[in-house]
């Protein structure tokens, strides 16, 4: 540990005396401090000289160092640095906070006071029918109100014969309360199977959430996951895809499948620190790397957000399909009309105008309803 922020430490460190050496006036580039040629760039072990990854980076030169390399370094920039004041005791531990909250991004966060803290509105629940037996349900916030109606929406599927379900957790948001967002994967996973286990890291203390109930939907799952997938929704979409056989589809998540704790500070603002780490079924951390779709998709947050917006009025049925282009016929073709033609032209009359903006399309759920259309078409072969 002492090592990590001896790192952190001479990283910040580096940085200043970088930017202090940029203030200086320029040398000749043939000259180094001292009048004499400079030496050669650094070379990293493997990389063939000339190539555009030559030269390491100042994160790459730092992490080289041993203990003993930092202990010196720190000790040279204190006694030789030109501003003596910037390199006191107080800004070495504020270069280590900095460098440690920089390093451990998904690790630990400081807060303003915890008055002035914003708290983020939940996230709604929403359910509809797409192509008649498939069900989409994007569970929102992991909180008791959303699961209500998670039950409300499943106990109708059976009436509507729906066989399918896509489950959006892209706006599942992590939350303090382990036990109430488990419920929401008891929903889907097997009686007596674990759903995710929460460890420490003193003494290996475990917490294991099991489903202690019957799945309410047995049919064909799709989670839909992208970086606003946070925290114990992490969890959930890796314990679908162990249990049901799930894909997620979208992009990573967050990487923030752990418990966190707040810490005040003499001064009243808050460190917050991940504390415990959530482990998958297969016993693999997702914290802090997350969880890698099965099927990447890339999609705009702002449209996805937008979508998510207008989908209350609207439904997501429009935000799925595109509008098909128009093709010739037997009709047309009799007319001596070529709409395809026709459609070309109209476009490049319009080509010298703005564009038009186009509807916001989701590019997620569409792969999540190919791959259930290519499942059940193949499955009836």
């Amino acid at each position: 540990m002492i090592f990590r922020f001896l790192q952190a430490t001479f990283a910040i460190c580096l940085a200043g005396a970088n930017l202090a050496a940029q203030s200086a006036p320029p040398r000749s580039p043939a000259q180094g401090s001292s009048g004499t040629p400079p030496q050669a760039a650094a070379k990293l072990p493997g990389v063939p000289a000339g190539s555009p990854s030559a030269t390491p980076t100042t994160e790459e030169l730092v992490n080289s160092l041993g203990p003993a390399d930092l202990q010196a370094a720190i000790t040279l920039l204190k006694n030789n640095f030109a501003d003596l004041d910037a390199i006191t005791d107080t800004e070495l531990n504020r270069a280590m906070v900095e460098g440690l909250l920089v390093r451990l991004p998904r690790g630990a966060m400081l807060l303003a006071a915890k008055e002035n803290t914003p708290v983020a509105a939940p996230n709604a629940f929403y359910s509809e029918l797409i192509a008649g037996h498939v069900a989409y349900v994007r569970v929102g916030s992991l909180n008791s109100g959303n699961l209500q109606a998670l039950d409300k929406s499943l106990s109708g599927f059976a009436v509507k014969k729906v066989n399918a379900l896509i489950l959006d957790l892209r706006a599942s948001e992590a939350t303090g309360d382990l036990a109430q967002a488990a419920e929401f994967a008891k929903r889907f996973c097997p009686r007596g199977k674990a759903i995710f286990t929460l460890r420490k890291p003193a003494g290996r203390q475990d917490r294991i959430f099991n489903s202690d109930r019957d799945p309410a939907f047995r049919g064909l799952i799709m989670v839909l996951a992208d970086g606003d997938t946070a925290g114990t929704a992490e969890a959930i979409a890796v314990a679908l895809r162990f249990h049901n056989k799930a894909l997620v589809i979208g992009q990573p998540t967050a990487g923030r499948a752990a418990d966190y704790s707040d810490f005040p500070l003499p001064n009243g603002k808050i460190l917050r620190v991940a504390v415990a780490e959530m482990i998958a079924p297969d016993g693999r951390s997702l914290f802090p790397e997350g969880v890698k779709p099965d099927l990447p998709v890339e999609m705009s947050t702002v449209d996805k957000r937008q979508i998510f917006q207008l989908s209350g009025e609207k439904g997501m049925a429009q935000f799925v399909y595109e509008a098909g282009r128009p093709h010739m016929n037997e009709a047309t073709l009799l007319a001596g009309m070529n709409p395809e033609v026709e459609a070309a032209e109209a476009a490049q009359q319009r080509r010298g105008r703005a564009a038009e903006k186009q509807p916001p399309h989701d590019p997620v759920l569409q792969r999540a309803l190919d791959v259930i259309t290519s499942l059940e078409v193949y499955q009836k072969r």
